[in-house]
C-alpha cells in the first residue's frame, strides 16, 4: 500500500492486559449468580452512591420524569423515534419468508423469521445520558416483535433514578419493563437473572469495557449483538471538502472517548493541513476539549493518499464504525467499500445524523469487526429457522443417498434412519 504521507499519526495501542479485566468481571458474574438482588444492591452502594429497594422503575417514576422534560425535547424524541422506527419496518419488510421451496419433486422447505422472546436493551449512562441509544435499541426490538423488551441503566450518581431524559426516550421507544441497573452486574443479572430481575434470551447496546467484557462472558448463556469498543469514524475526503465541517466531524467522535479514534484519509496535502488547523481552532472552544482533545493527541490521525485507490484499500483494511465518503463524486467508489458499520456519503450528510435522527442505528460494529457483521438492526432480533416435509415417494427416493453418505462417514445409527423410510 504506497501511502504518500502520513501528516498526524496516532499513538500505537498497545496490546492491554486484559486478566484483570477478566477476572474483576468473572467475580462480578459469580457474586450476581450467587447472591442475587443483594450483590446487584452492593455494587450500586459502591459504583452509583445509591441502593434502590425496586430496580424496577415505577410508572410514577417515569411520568416524573415525562413532567421534566420540555415540549421541544419530547417533540424531538419523538421525531427521531419515528425516522428510526419507519427505516426498521422497511428493513422488516425486505425480509420474507420461504414456503414450499421444492429442490426435488415431494421436498419442501421453507423458512420462517421468528422474533427472539425476550431481550434487554442496555443503555449506557456514565459521561452523559445517552437517551438516543434507548431509541436505537428499543425500537427495532418492538419492529421485530419481541414480547418482552426490558429496558435498564444506570442510575444517576447519588440520585437512585435514571437520567430523565433517558427514562422518558426508553418509554417512549416502547420499553415493557425498566430497571436502573448497570454495569457488568447489569448484564450477569439479565443473562442469570435474581430475584427481582427475570433473564432475558438476548443482550444489546454499547457500554464501558466491564459491559464489554461481561457481555462476552455471558454470550451463549444469552445471545448478543457484537463486543463494542471506542468509537471510531474514518473520512475520505479530497479538495472540495469544508476543512472545518471535516474537523467538526473528527471531534464529533473524539469527544465521545479520551479512546475514540477520528482518522481523516485526504487526497491533497494542503486539505490535511487546513483540517489540523481547523481542529485545532475548534478544539479552542468546544466544551468537551478536554476528552476530545486527548483522544485527537492520541488516537487522531491524518494521511494523505496519492489515489482514491488506495483510500479504499485502506478503509477497506481499517473497517470503521462510521465511514463518511465527502468527495466530489462519492459515487465512483461507494461499490468498492465493504468493510463499515454505517457508510454516509457526501459533503452534506454529517455521522451526526445517523447518531440521532435520521433513522439508520447508531449502534455498530468497533475495532475492524465491520469485517464480519452490520450494526444492531430490526434482524438482530429475529431468527432465520427452517422447515421441511416430505412425500413418502421423496423420501423413499432420498433414503439411499442418505445412507450411502452416512455409512461414508461411519455413522451407522444415520443410515438406519434413512433406511427405515425405504417403501
Amino acid at each position: 500500500m504506497n501511502i504518500v504521507r502520513i501528516i498526524k499519526k496516532a499513538k500505537e495501542r498497545t496490546a492491554e492486559d486484559n486478566r484483570r479485566l477478566r477476572g474483576t468481571v468473572a467475580e462480578i458474574i459469580d457474586n450476581v449468580c450467587e447472591n442475587g438482588d443483594a450483590a446487584l444492591k452492593e455494587y450500586s452502594d459502591r459504583f452509583d452512591g445509591y441502593v434502590r429497594e425496586e430496580l424496577r422503575v415505577s410508572r410514577r417514576e417515569i411520568d416524573e420524569a415525562y413532567s421534566k422534560i420540555s415540549k421541544q425535547e419530547l417533540q424531538d424524541l419523538k421525531e427521531a423515534c419515528e425516522n428510526i422506527e419507519a427505516f426498521a419496518r422497511a428493513q422488516r419488510e425486505s425480509m420474507s419468508e420461504v414456503r414450499d421451496f421444492s429442490p426435488a419433486p415431494g421436498i419442501f422447505l421453507g423458512h420462517r423469521i421468528i422474533p427472539v422472546s425476550s431481550c434487554c436493551c442496555y443503555v449506557p449512562g456514565g459521561s452523559y445520558p445517552l437517551y438516543s441509544t434507548a431509541l436505537m435499541l428499543i425500537t427495532p426490538a418492538r419492529v421485530a416483535g419481541v414480547r418482552r423488551i426490558v429496558a435498564c441503566s444506570p442510575a444517576v450518581h447519588g440520585t437512585g433514578s435514571i437520567h430523565y431524559k433517558t427514562l422518558v426516550a426508553m418509554d417512549l421507544a416502547g420499553a415493557d419493563e425498566i430497571y436502573a441497573v448497570g454495569g457488568a452486574q447489569a448484564i450477569a443479572a439479565f443473562a442469570y437473572g435474581t430475584e427481582q430481575i427475570r433473564p432475558v434470551d438476548m443482550i444489546v447496546g454499547p457500554g464501558n469495557k466491564f459491559v464489554a467484557e461481561a457481555k462476552r462472558q455471558c454470550y451463549g448463556q444469552i445471545g448478543i449483538d457484537f463486543i463494542a469498543g471506542p468509537s471510531e469514524v474514518l473520512v475520505i475526503a479530497d479538495g472540495q471538502a469544508d476543512p472545518e465541517v471535516l474537523a467538526a466531524d473528527l471531534l464529533a467522535q473524539c469527544e465521545h472517548d479520551p479512546n475514540a479514534k477520528g482518522f481523516l484519509l485526504a487526497t491533497e496535502e494542503s486539505l490535511a493541513n487546513r483540517v489540523i488547523e481547523a481542529v485545532e481552532r475548534e478544539l479552542e472552544s468546544l466544551t468537551t476539549a478536554g476528552i476530545a482533545r486527548k483522544s485527537w493527541e492520541d488516537y487522531g490521525e491524518v494521511v494523505v493518499v496519492d489515489s482514491l485507490k488506495e483510500a479504499v484499500d485502506v478503509a477497506n483494511e481499517y473497517a470503521p464504525e462510521h465511514l463518511e465518503v465527502n468527495l466530489e463524486d462519492p459515487e465512483q467508489i461507494i461499490g468498492q467499500l465493504e468493510n463499515y458499520g454505517s457508510l454516509f456519503v457526501g459533503g452534506n450528510t454529517a455521522e451526526v445524523f445517523g447518531d440521532y435522527a435520521s433513522g439508520t442505528n447508531h449502534t455498530l460494529p468497533t475495532v475492524r469487526a465491520s469485517r464480519y457483521t452490520g450494526g444492531v438492526w430490526v434482524g438482530t432480533f429475529l431468527k432465520v429457522c427452517t422447515d421441511q416435509r416430505m412425500t413418502a415417494e421423496a423420501s423413499g427416493k432420498i433414503a439411499p443417498l442418505v445412507s450411502r453418505m452416512a455409512r461414508g462417514e461411519g455413522l451407522e445409527g444415520h443410515a438406519v434412519a434413512a433406511e427405515k423410510r425405504l417403501r
